[in-house]
């Protein structure tokens, strides 16, 4: 399963629910643009050192999945499909978005655009 950033930032803060969904999927996985938004709000977090230090014992423990040419392909069908239907979504998840795509993964997140996406497994909380 992938997390959405909206999902880490639940989890790191103790949501029961989203821990109760991961501990029973057999791979957590965070793409490189939820590593990036997360690290974002840690430089912007009056509780900087606590989220660093969560995130140092913690972030082994996920597949960080990266941006590659296959993904990039992914990436542009999947905007151009959205654009065709009106249905636009944020640019950072439609790199999620394709991820998923490419790696057969469903998305942990409360963002419904997701749900727009051809694919895309989307679970909520």
């Amino acid at each position: 399963m992938i997390l959405d950033t909206n999902a880490l930032s639940a989890f790191v803060d103790g949501d029961v629910a989203v821990g109760d969904i991961l501990r029973r999927e057999s791979r957590a996985a965070l793409p490189v643009i939820v590593l990036g938004e997360f690290r974002y709000g840690i430089a912007m977090s009056r509780h900087r050192s606590d989220y660093e230090g969560w995130l140092e014992r913690h972030l082994p423990a996920f597949d960080i999945l990266t941006v590659t040419e296959d993904t990039a392909v992914v990436y542009a069908a999947l905007r151009v499909a959205l654009k065709k239907a009106a249905q636009p979504i944020p640019a950072n998840d439609a790199w999620i978005a394709a991820l998923a795509l490419e790696h057969r993964l469903p998305v942990l997140s409360r963002d419904e655009h997701f749900d727009v996406v051809r694919g895309v497994r989307r679970r909520g909380w």
